[in-house]
């Protein structure tokens, strides 16, 4: 059949010989493979639990970097192709809807489109060339989550106006959402970021959880319940590296899906080498009395935690420590470009804060371009990036992006003449710049080649994935025992903390195998990791763990 042509295909030594497709990929898809077409024997006593919708759910965990795009077209490309085949088989279908968690993402996920020029079909060659054309007889949908929102009778009746009709009935919600595909029946939907895209219980508050996530739950699962009940559908398949439904407790405590059923965690991506060894670096010269700050950087945040948590002008200096810890990783990062600029790379290294609130963001970002850090280099205003967080979701919640290029042709023409004055942009359109220089930092020839610092609030948003992050300034209240860089670039952390507890006993334990594999795997150096409830012990600590190494601790 055509599962197994699609199976043979992917595993073929000869068509793979020189870049196969990752083990966790195909266990991925291999598993939801089988959840739809084992007979029942086999699956008898396998109950998957739902999240309690009219619909079934399926979730892969993936690690970041382990490649999920690549999962969702071979699912894709299953699915169609076995309902051209058998077009009667009503568990398959050629009608697919993929929602993004962003503008930035949804123009990446163009991909998955078998119409694109660049789509992973062809590029991958993950279809027999035989069954190319049965590919495009079917549809693909990429649609951002801020499409499916929508209006309740109450919000309509609350609004001021002249329009006076009430809330739109499932049916033209759905052609408004689906375009040109709303006549398709048993749609599949593909929910890419998924963790954004959970049940809210019928309370509709959970102590700790922002509104605004509350909010985008209800609306994305709340509109796909719109679809199914007027177009029906047949299935949901999540990709997601963090796929907990939120408590407002410790992320230990927060519970994974039900449905997940394919888990290919971080730690064994590290394992396998799917993504770069973690590590902590600290540089011993540069500063005076650089000693005495090595045990400090490792766990800054406890140092300067009340500092960074008060409202701060901008021009207010930062505390002595953070700006030493810049400015070392200042020298790192020259050392790098340098580096770079030696083997012809087109871009430079990006060094990224990631802080923990808006005004110690600008207070960051004073240090550098007024020259606290004394690193020249990146202190030159036009090679750095503010990003201001409400006015990146702004347009990131746009469902097409803006013109830049015709808009930066547009300024181009209004300096041609001198008497003019310069044509001032909208604040649409400087969202919409701010969006594309986030979104091509180091990508040669696009706006954002030249940024070199990027500063920003809260974790850095879904679709950073193909940046090259060098440098992590990590100035919030979680404290990382491990940066993680991963080989396409998005950086994670590994902790180990808290009181004893289960859930943390079974931490360590995963952490001391995880420790053991890495060591005995050749050339990663000697890995160690320990306890301390002393945090005047951390220093010693790191110490004997040998220096250059990384260590966990648990203070």
């Amino acid at each position: 059949g055509t599962t197994l042509r699609l199976l043979q295909h992917w595993r073929d030594p000869e068509t793979w010989e020189e870049r196969r497709f990752f083990f966790c990929q195909l266990e991925a898809v291999e598993t939801l493979i089988w959840l739809t077409e084992a007979p029942p024997g086999e699956r008898q006593g396998i109950e998957v639990p739902g999240d309690g919708g009219p619909f079934t759910r399926l979730c892969a965990k993936m690690a970041t970097g382990s490649g999920k795009t690549l999962v969702m077209a071979m699912v894709i490309a299953w699915h169609i192709l076995n309902r051209v085949a058998n077009p009667h088989d009503g568990r398959f279908s050629k009608d697919v809807l993929v929602v993004a968690p962003g503008l930035t993402v949804k123009k990446r996920l163009a991909v998955l489109e078998p119409s694109d020029p660049g789509n992973y079909y062809d590029t991958f060659n993950m279809v027999p060339s035989a069954l190319r054309e049965r590919l495009r007889q079917g549809r693909v949908l990429i649609r951002n989550w801020h499409v499916l929102n929508w209006e309740s009778e109450e919000q309509v009746a609350r609004k001021r106006g002249v329009d006076k009709r009430g809330a739109k009935s499932d049916a033209a919600y759905v052609k408004e959402v689906l375009g040109e595909m709303a006549s398709a029946s048993n749609l599949l939907v593909i929910n890419d970021e998924a963790h954004h895209a959970w049940r809210v219980p019928s309370e509709s508050k959970i102590r700790g959880v922002a509104k605004a996530d509350i909010e985008e739950a209800t609306r994305w699962i709340g509109g796909l319940d719109r679809i199914h009940r007027s177009r029906g559908v047949l299935g949901c398949y999540d990709f997601s590296a963090t796929p907990f439904v939120p408590s407002g407790k410790e992320s230990s405590e927060e519970a994974l899906f039900g449905w997940v059923v394919s888990d290919f965690s971080l730690n064994d991506a590290i394992e396998s080498g799917l993504v770069k060894t973690p590590r902590v670096v600290v540089r011993d010269d540069g500063v005076p009395d650089a000693r005495s700050y090595r045990s400090k950087l490792y766990h800054i945040y406890q140092w300067v935690r009340d500092d960074l948590n008060r409202k701060a002008e901008s021009h207010e200096p930062l505390p002595d420590l953070v700006t030493n810890g810049y400015y070392l990783l200042g020298k790192d990062w020259l050392e790098t470009a340098r580096r770079w600029a030696e083997v012809g790379q087109a871009t430079p290294p990006v060094m990224i804060t990631v802080a923990n609130r808006t005004e110690t963001a600008a207070r960051v970002h004073h240090a550098f371009v007024t020259g606290k850090v004394r690193i020249d280099e990146l202190a030159v205003p036009d090679r750095t990036l503010h990003i201001d967080s409400k006015v990146l979701e702004k347009a990131e919640a746009r469902e097409d992006a803006e013109p830049v290029d015709e808009v930066e042709r547009d300024d181009a023409a209004d300096g041609e003449d001198e008497d003019r004055p310069a044509r001032k942009q909208t604040r649409q359109e400087q969202a919409e710049r701010l969006r594309v220089q986030v979104d091509t930092v180091g990508q040669p020839g696009k706006p954002g080649e030249r940024i070199q610092n990027v500063i920003s609030v809260g974790m850095l948003t879904e679709g950073w994935f193909e940046i090259v992050y060098v440098f992590d300034g990590v100035v919030r209240k979680y404290r990382p025992d491990f940066l993680v860089r991963l080989k396409t670039g998005r950086a994670l952390v590994l902790e180990v903390k808290g009181q004893d507890s289960p859930q943390n006993q079974a931490k360590r334990a995963a952490l001391d195998e995880w420790v053991r594999a890495v060591t005995q795997h050749g050339g990663f150096g000697r890995w160690a990791w320990a306890v301390s409830r002393i945090p005047s012990d951390l220093a010693d600590l790191i110490y004997k763990a040998a220096s250059g190494h990384a260590v966990a601790g648990s203070p």
